[in-house]
């Protein structure tokens, strides 16, 4: 029996080609998304799980303790945090400081080579000897508790020290040089971490060589300053979290008490944007859970889309439905080969879904800078194929085959329907409705998002970034007694209009804050403020826009201060003329009175709301030119910098990025999110269309005979083809009609969190509705054209 059934169903799907084909194609396409989506959420889950200890792995994070003390969340956390631990928590087995920096690394190999110069950025770290006994990094040579016990040792991964010296077995005792100052000795190499990591090491440092910053203040924090502990095994987070209290409130100043801190798990690190991890590259459960929502629509729809087409093939069937039941085959062998047959189209669909999946992963892997691949010995993804080909079976089939099974013999043998039969017509049309309810939806998300990022593309931000250039700059006190030379010779180019010294751009996610004391008094303010450390030619390089007072005079260190209408804000005053004059006082030691107030500008990136901002000379810390060029000059004005810079700087290497690309690259997750999206949306319009195509081919099967009367009767081919756009548009109306508020919720929600947002319109809705009817149309017309066109002759002679 099981060999008819095969036979009949192979039979069947040679004789009906066009049915079988957009079948499979329709399911295979879906599927093939579906997987990808599993693919994804499955690498996304995957991050940091190598790390034997990776349940009892935390990093400790600022927060603030109430709500409304103007200090922000961050992963940062004060320097001492972790020898604080290491005193009052003996019971932790293991605490680790972790500080990252972006520095310049020379590799000298002698009097007559010349010398290989790197600019390492996200790379490198100062880490404590504890951090390799909590992390299970694997190491190639070198011994992980000793390798970073002195100063000035150094371990770089294999890939590094193959790109420094060729083998990485010969870099071993060798030395490096960083930043032009000090002298490294590599003590270990490790093994490339794997891409499933959120810690992109790449040289690590042993942390007794840090300069430059605080390790006894309690209050402040640096950006890429870290903790991490590794808690006994039973331990519990929630009541250590409650102790966590007690800990600030020993050590932290009584006015900051509230700046808390608290234990973030290992498997939170990369799915959290509040606190963000090394590689600056979260992912969000959120969005997770939005994929899977999409996973699950495209399985409904293709599923809806099978229901349809197989409907209209039953139509045909309906004879040999009835000599089977008349020759003695009951209903439940009915539903078997039925069910079978769908089994064979989905197995094939699958097949073909892997084959696409496939020659998808490499775009995909483009697109989200990831390194996902289908792996075939793991036995999740054998299983979830065999979970997804049963499911699709059962949901996709079940339904057909239990309605044509129940065909009456006689009436089958006739071609007519009973009304049960007619009531499945209207299922079918609540089915399309589902469908295009489900595509129309995403299709308007998809314009929301699209019109949120082409506002942050296009939103003024307060400062002019056109035509503007950043050139970092060496740190060093030589290079910083060239500056003024190199300042006068780069203005000497007929390209550059303006340039400036600065710490930071004006929009940048890299930050520096802190409290400060304000008009002599003797608390710090309780809201933290960002620094913006420039010259006095920054206002002009930018273009900010003074609202009271004026730029600060050129001084080498801080004397006088402009602030921004968020600090005066924030500091209760309301005329921004009434702060000219008040003192800020950072340390204790840098006073100086406000001169100016600009006009609020966006610091940091759009998603994030502009800061209170403290601006002034301080030419110890200027890490960056910006050079304003002539529009159109770029290319000959950026070979005349790097000469002036290369003959300033001549140990260093020369790079520059152009300040509108730097401010878009901050929002490129969300630009490769958005562009997944489409392409989902696009995949789902186009099983949609597969759907409509199944209903209009039904509708023209069930009504070829009243077509045919019609047309005798003097019907034309337009009223006809009406006959047919009627239904479905007023279908696609009714989608329309669910779609729009719940996309719009989903969407309103999304757009939460950020900022700045767009605000949508009616516009939108009706650029959605107006898409989806063409693209209709455009599906069905062919389909309605060939009914209405058919010879009448030959649907009536059987009357």
């Amino acid at each position: 029996m099981f060999r008819t059934y095969c036979r009949a169903a192979l039979r069947n799907l040679h004789r009906n080609k066009t049915y079988s084909l957009v079948n499979i194609v329709g399911l295979a396409v879906g599927l093939a998304t579906v997987l990808v989506i599993f693919l994804i959420v499955q690498f996304e889950y995957s991050f940091d799980n190598f790390h034997k200890n990776k349940d009892r792995i935390y990093r400790l994070v600022s927060v603030p303790y109430k709500e409304g003390t103007g200090f922000n969340a961050t992963a940062a956390v004060p320097l001492p945090v972790a020898a604080g631990l290491r005193i009052d928590y003996p019971q932790i087995e293991k605490v680790a400081s972790i500080f990252g920096r972006d520095a310049q690394i020379t590799i000298e190999e002698g009097k007559e080579q010349e010398e290989k110069k790197f600019n390492e950025t996200r790379s490198i770290y100062f880490a404590e000897p504890s951090f390799f006994d909590i992390f299970s990094f694997e190491w190639l040579a070198g011994d992980p508790k000793t390798a970073l016990n002195d100063p000035n040792s150094v371990v770089l991964t294999r890939e590094i020290a193959e790109k420094y010296f060729g083998d990485w077995r010969s870099a071993i005792g060798k030395t490096i040089k960083y930043d032009n100052k000090e002298i490294y000795q590599i003590k270990g190499i490790l093994e490339n971490p794997p891409v499933n990591t959120d810690f992109p090491l790449k040289i690590v440092i042993s942390y007794r060589s840090l300069k430059n910053v605080d390790l006894n203040d309690w209050v402040g924090t640096y950006g890429r300053g870290y903790c991490f502990a590794l808690l006994p095994p039973g331990s519990d987070p929630a009541k250590f979290n409650l102790s966590l209290h007690d800990f600030v409130k020993r050590h932290k100043p009584a006015d900051h008490i509230n700046d808390g801190i608290i234990l973030q798990p290992l498997a939170d690190i990369h799915f959290n944007p509040v606190f963000g991890n090394f590689n600056g590259r979260t992912f969000s459960k959120k969005i997770i859970g939005t994929l899977s929502l999409v996973a699950l629509f495209l399985i409904i729809i293709a599923s809806v889309n099978f229901i349809n087409l197989a409907t209209v093939q039953m139509i045909n069937r309906s004879k040999e439905i009835g000599v089977r039941k008349v020759l003695g085959s009951g209903r439940a062998q009915l539903v078997v080969q039925f069910i079978g047959e769908t089994a064979l189209i989905t197995v094939c669909a699958v097949l073909l879904a892997l084959g696409l999946a496939t020659l998808a992963l490499p775009f995909l892997n483009d697109l989200l800078q990831t390194e996902i691949s289908i792996n075939f010995s793991d036995l999740r993804t054998i299983l979830f194929l065999i979970i997804l080909t049963i499911s699709v079976t059962l949901l996709a089939g079940f339904y057909p085959a239990v309605i044509s099974s129940g065909f009456r013999p006689i009436e089958a043998l006739k071609n007519k329907l009973s009304a049960g039969w007619m009531r499945g017509i209207s299922l079918r049309r609540v089915l399309v409705v589902l469908q295009f309810c489900i595509a129309q939806a995403l299709f308007i998300c998809v314009l929301i998002m699209v019109s949120q990022m082409n506002y942050f593309y296009n939103v003024p931000l307060g400062f002019d970034k056109e035509a503007i250039v950043n050139v970092p700059i060496p740190s060093d006190s030589i290079s910083q007694t060239k500056m003024e030379s190199v300042r006068n010779r780069l203005l000497q180019l007929p390209g550059v209009r303006d340039l400036s010294f600065s710490t930071f751009s004006p929009l940048d996610n890299d930050i520096w804050n802190n409290y400060f004391k304000f008009d002599h008094s003797p608390k710090k303010t309780d809201f933290l403020t960002y620094f913006k450390w420039a010259d006095a030619s920054f206002f002009k390089t930018y273009n900010l826009e003074f609202i009271a007072g004026k730029p600060y005079s050129q001084s080498d260190t801080l004397r006088e201060y402009v602030v921004n209408e968020t600090l005066v804000k924030n500091l209760g005053i309301r005329n921004p003329k009434d702060i000219l004059g008040k003192e800020i006082n950072f340390w204790d030691q840098k006073r100086g009175p406000v001169v100016g107030v600009v006009k609020d500008y966006n610091t940091n990136s759009l998603q994030t709301p502009i800061v209170p901002v403290v601006m002034g000379c301080w030419k110890d810390v200027y890490q960056v030119i910006g050079i304003k060029m002539v529009p159109g000059t770029a290319k000959q004005t950026l070979a005349s910098v790097e000469k002036i810079w290369n003959g300033a700087y001549p140990d260093y290497v020369y790079e520059y990025e152009f300040l509108n690309e730097k401010i878009n690259r901050y929002y490129k997750e969300e630009s490769r999110l958005s562009d997944l999206y489409k392409i989902f949306a696009g995949i789902a319009v186009f099983i949609c269309c597969l759907g409509l195509y199944g209903l209009v081919s039904f509708m023209a099967a069930q009504r070829i005979k009243e077509i045919g009367i019609r047309k005798v009767l003097g019907a034309s081919v337009n009223s006809i083809m009406y006959l047919f756009s009627r239904e479905f548009t007023v279908l696609i109306g009714v989608a329309f009609i669910i779609a729009a508020p719940l996309a719009y919720y989903f969407m309103q929600r999304w757009l939460e969190g950020f900022s700045f947002r767009v605000h949508t319109g009616p516009g939108l809705f009706l650029f959605a509705i107006a898409g989806s009817l063409v693209l209709a149309w455009l599906t069905v017309g062919y389909k309605s054209f060939k009914a209405a066109t058919a010879n009448p002759v030959i649907s009536l002679r059987n009357e």
